[in-house]
């Protein structure tokens, strides 16, 4: 999970130095596209035991059943949101690789925000356990 959300952390990191290229910079812009695409790569094969390893401690050990784990279900919606960000970057790779995104650097430094939020609220809920 750690490794998962170190890829989502730089990922769009690499997304803002695109955006903020040269139109001349050929060479460096096929050396971060070539990054972000490992690196993409690297976090959708490492998403894969994350995930199933926590499907196992839920479905395993139980956790997160019967009453007061309301806290589990929002962290279930909390993981959902993150796959869903590791899709968007994978769509706004293909985008900036297309050269058709139209994103600012502003607005992909604000999306490169996102994984810290969602991982704050995870970990918050499954320590807190709020409800």
């Amino acid at each position: 999970m750690t490794c998962w959300f170190a890829g989502l952390f730089y990922l769009p990191r690499i997304f803002v130095n695109l955006a903020l290229l040269a139109p001349g910079a050929a060479a460096e812009r096929e050396r971060l596209l070539l990054m972000a695409r490992k690196l993409l790569r690297f976090t959708t094969l490492l998403s894969a035991p994350a995930l199933a390893l926590g499907v196992w401690l839920w479905l395993g050990y139980g956790i997160g059943r019967g009453p007061g784990s309301g806290w589990m279900h929002a962290k279930l919606a909390v993981v959902l949101l993150v796959i869903g960000y590791h899709h968007g970057c994978g769509r706004l790779l293909r985008q900036l690789a297309d050269g058709r995104c139209r994103r600012s650097p502003v607005w992909l430094r604000w999306f490169n925000e996102l994984p810290l939020l969602l991982l704050t609220a995870a970990v918050l809920l499954v320590v807190l356990k709020p409800f």
